[in-house]
């Protein structure tokens, strides 16, 4: 018997249906509880779309790609933050699905958020490039392997998907907090030769609200499904602010 046969046997398919408890309202809402047909291959996506096609069309939730590209279909699937496209039923444990919003976002109906406080939070931490008042008129010349090129590369990969952030206990302590998406764009440009923001870049991010505040709990690291490391990036962003600091008081 081959491996993934003896997988098969040990692990055979559940059937039946599944039961779905969906947020559903505003902040001040509450669960309704639906029945779903298990299917094989299932996933958290294709239950929300099967009760919204089949049981309940005014259920709000987003999704685009399907495909773990866009990062559109995030919510809380048993209470951890997760692309529901990407999520197989049969690897939940339980009988029973919970799906939320997200976390640290404003509530607009039942599994959808309002994202302009996270994008809000990008601008605050300059998480957009500055070529400066006079930009050279021919290309950048970066070398792949430098080592200002490794640690952009390290975090470029984000799609600004919110599951760092509504995973951040701190973001739930202190509305204020920039998160871990915001900081983690911010050090991508922190090492990028070509931008010339970088002053007030490092201001932004150095306050209260900023990258000293991260408590390193990981949980952004945890949760992240493009495998980035936020936590590593503001690390990057605290020994930054703290050369400067130092560089200015000699």
């Amino acid at each position: 018997m081959s491996r993934n046969a003896a997988a098969a046997a040990s692990n055979p398919p559940r059937t039946g249906a599944i039961s779905v408890k969906v947020w559903r309202g505003d902040a001040n809402g509450a669960f309704q509880t639906f029945s779903v047909p298990r299917r094989e291959h299932q996933t958290v996506l294709d239950v929300v779309t099967d009760i919204q096609r089949t049981q309940d069309s005014t259920l709000a939730y987003r999704y685009a790609c399907r495909v773990g590209m866009c990062g559109s279909c995030a919510m809380l699937v048993n209470g951890q933050p997760r692309w529901t496209c990407r999520t197989r039923v049969d690897r939940i444990k339980g009988e029973t699905l919970k799906l939320e919003p997200l976390r640290n976002l404003p509530i607009v109906k039942d599994l959808t958020v309002d994202m302009a406080p996270f994008f809000d939070k990008w601008q605050r931490a300059h998480g957009y490039f500055e070529p400066g008042e006079n930009p050279p008129d021919d290309f950048a010349s970066i070398a792949p392997q430098s080592a200002e090129r490794r640690q952009a590369d390290a975090g470029i990969e984000c799609i600004s998907c919110a599951i760092c952030y509504s995973a951040c206990d701190v973001v739930s302590w202190n509305e204020d907090y920039l998160g871990p998406a915001a900081l983690n764009r911010a050090w991508t440009l922190v090492n990028d030769v070509r931008d010339r923001g970088q002053p007030e870049r490092l201001t932004a991010v150095s306050g209260d609200a900023g990258c000293h505040s991260c408590h390193s709990h990981m949980s952004c690291t945890t949760f992240c499904p493009k495998g980035l490391s936020p936590t590593a990036s503001i690390a990057g962003l605290k020994r930054a602010t703290a050369a400067r600091a130092w560089r200015g008081r000699r």
